[in-house]
């Protein structure tokens, strides 16, 4: 990367986000705002976030997917339900840049935390809703998870249009994940408004509309036109060849793309001029109409050897390539570790623990784990305190349990 003789700055630095999003979209969306530095204050019930408690744990309430998505937080319980508890909360929300939540809108507009709440004492705040589905339309009070999405959007039967025998679902939650994504970059788009209209607003971020717009940027294909020259659905995603190919001893990831990866591919093997005279598959044109021949052609040929042989050919000849990793593999990927992608640090409360670093790389920003993790309530009583509660007031909230102190673990 580029080198800099200034003084490396947090991209957001001095922007404070109240964030009361739980289970996942809205953390992943809050987290890379504290990646960049801004000072995000994590407004959690006694219990704490649901994702503390998913995966194995040394410690209650910290668990693999929390420790993922808790970093540069800082923890705050502040039960709304309990005598102070709101008032503190809007306390809070008084100075705040961003407010994020993905809690129904209707449950905050009858709690007195809607958008027109905050705005009354805080007109220049970033207001920022991650929804499941568009609050103006008819599915607006529906629930909404990852696997809901992922059938609603239309990826799920994706996998019936590409040969699968059943429709499925992605291993990951790909859904929270990229609704998080958009959530991030619409908060400090709309930051960035605000430095020059000094006017806040309010953001509706919806996982439906989100990942169908992602489903149908590549699927729309004839129905982009109207009235439709053909059927929804990219050829080369759909096609029932499109996976990873067997080798004689395992699976190969392989994809020449343009005609000269193609082109060098045959030639490597000896079949260049078989190649050039098939014209189902010899431009990228003629291979957009036939995906199923040039992938079946591919199918029948990387059946013949190796994988480790097919990898050594496609290296040598620039085809793109990659091994079929299990995602144990990643721990130990020589190009993960040697970027310094994984960090080992010692957490105060859970030992030895693993975590990632932000995938971007800056010439001239601190981008970093400033803070680890928090145990619930770890912050309660230091950001009251510097928002100005008395400890009379800290104490009471402490008495009523409106808010606690992280406990030690066992």
């Amino acid at each position: 990367m580029p080198e800099s003789n200034q003084t490396p700055l947090k991209p957001l630095e001095g922007v404070r986000v109240i964030d009361m999003a739980t289970v996942l979209m809205g953390p992943i969306a809050t987290q890379i705002l504290g990646d960049y530095g801004a000072d995000v204050i994590k407004i959690e019930p006694p219990e704490g976030d649901v994702m503390r408690y998913a995966g194995e744990a040394r410690n209650a309430r910290m668990g693999p997917m929390y420790l993922a998505t808790g970093r540069n937080k800082r923890s705050v319980v502040l039960d709304i339900k309990k005598p102070g508890g709101k008032q503190a909360l809007l306390r809070l929300c008084e100075t705040a840049d961003l407010f994020i939540h993905n809690v129904r809108p209707a449950a905050m507009r009858r709690a007195g935390l809607s958008y027109e709440d905050l705005r009354a004492i805080n007109p220049s705040i970033v207001y920022v809703a991650l929804v499941g589905f568009g609050q103006d339309g008819p599915y607006a009070e529906r629930p909404a998870f990852d696997d809901i999405i992922q059938a609603a959007c239309g990826l799920s039967g994706l996998f019936v249009r590409a040969g699968y025998a059943e429709p499925a679902f992605v291993p990951a939650n790909l859904c929270d994940r990229m609704t998080g994504l958009a959530a991030a970059h619409a908060a400090i788009a709309a930051l960035y408004m605000r430095e020059r209209t000094g006017e806040g607003q309010s953001i509706e971020v919806p996982m439906f509309e989100t990942l169908t717009q992602m489903i149908l940027g590549d699927h729309l294909n004839g129905t982009a036109f109207v009235p439709p020259i053909d059927r929804a659905g990219y050829s080369r995603l759909l096609n029932v060849y499109r996976r990873p190919f067997r080798t004689r001893d395992g699976y190969l990831a392989v994809t020449p793309y343009n005609d000269k990866q193609f082109r060098s591919f045959f030639a490597a093997i000896g079949r260049e001029t078989d190649f050039d005279a098939d014209l189902r598959i010899n431009t990228h044109a003629a291979r957009a109409r036939n995906y199923d021949v040039a992938y079946s052609l591919l199918s029948e040929i990387l059946a013949s050897r190796t994988t480790d042989a097919w990898l050594a050919l496609c290296e040598e000849h620039e085809i793109p390539c990659q091994r079929i990793y299990a995602i144990e593999d990643l721990l130990d990927d020589p190009h993960l570790r040697s970027i310094g992608f994984f960090e080992e640090v010692d957490h105060p409360t859970e030992g030895r623990i693993l975590q990632m670093r932000p995938a971007a790389r800056w010439s001239n920003a601190d981008i970093a784990t400033h803070r680890l993790p928090p145990q619930v309530g770890e912050h309660s009583v230091e950001v009251l305190r510097q928002a100005g509660f008395s400890k009379s007031e800290i104490d009471q909230l402490l008495a009523v349990g409106a808010t606690m102190q992280a406990e030690t673990p066992n």
